[in-house]
C-alpha cells in the first residue's frame, strides 16, 4: 500500500509539473510574440522616412508608436503571468483547492494557475484558469465531495490535487 501511495504522489506531482511546463511554454509564447511585434512597429518607424506629404511621416511614426505601447502592454502583461506562474507550489497533495491545485470535477479539470486555456496533457484536457477568476474564486478552499454552482451550471468536485 505504501508503494501505491508513493507512485500516486510522483504522478500528481508530475503532472503538476507538467502542466506548469506547458502554462510557462504559453506564456514565454505569448512574450515572444510581443517581443517581435514590438521589434517589427520599431522598424517600421525608423524606416518611415520623411515625405512632402507632412503629416503622413509624423501620422505614421504616431501608428507605429501606438502599436509599440500596445505590444509592450501585452509583454509587460505575459511577464505578470510568468511571474504569478513561478509563484505556485508544484509539489504537495493539498486536499483543499488553492492556487497550484488541479481541481477534478465533474465537468472537468482545472489547474488554478493562469488563464491559459485548454492544455492537453497525457491525453486529457485540463483548463489553466486563474484563482481570481469567477470559477478559480468558486473553486479555492474546495474539497473532495464538495458541491457548487456557478452561472447556472453545477460542480462536483472529484478529487483535489
Amino acid at each position: 500500500m505504501r508503494i501505491l501511495a508513493i507512485v500516486v504522489i510522483f504522478f500528481m506531482s508530475e503532472l503538476k509539473e507538467n502542466l506548469h511546463a506547458l502554462c510557462a511554454a504559453y506564456v514565454r509564447q505569448r512574450m515572444q510574440a510581443a517581443e517581435q511585434a514590438i521589434a517589427e512597429a520599431q522598424q517600421a518607424q525608423t524606416d518611415d522616412t520623411k515625405s512632402s506629404a507632412g503629416d503622413k511621416y509624423e501620422t505614421g511614426r504616431e501608428m507605429a508608436q501606438q502599436e509599440t505601447n500596445r505590444n509592450l502592454a501585452q509583454l509587460n502583461e505575459a511577464n505578470k503571468l510568468m511571474v504569478a506562474l513561478n509563484h505556485l507550489p508544484l509539489n504537495g497533495t493539498g486536499e483543499v483547492a488553492e492556487a497550484g491545485s488541479i481541481v477534478h470535477t465533474n465537468n472537468g479539470s482545472f489547474y488554478l494557475a493562469i488563464s491559459a486555456g485548454t492544455i492537453a496533457y497525457a491525453g486529457k484536457s485540463y483548463m489553466a484558469i486563474s484563482p481570481a477568476s469567477p470559477l478559480g474564486l468558486a473553486l479555492k478552499g474546495k474539497k473532495a465531495g464538495d458541491q457548487l454552482i456557478l452561472n447556472g451550471k453545477s460542480y462536483e468536485i472529484m478529487a483535489v490535487e
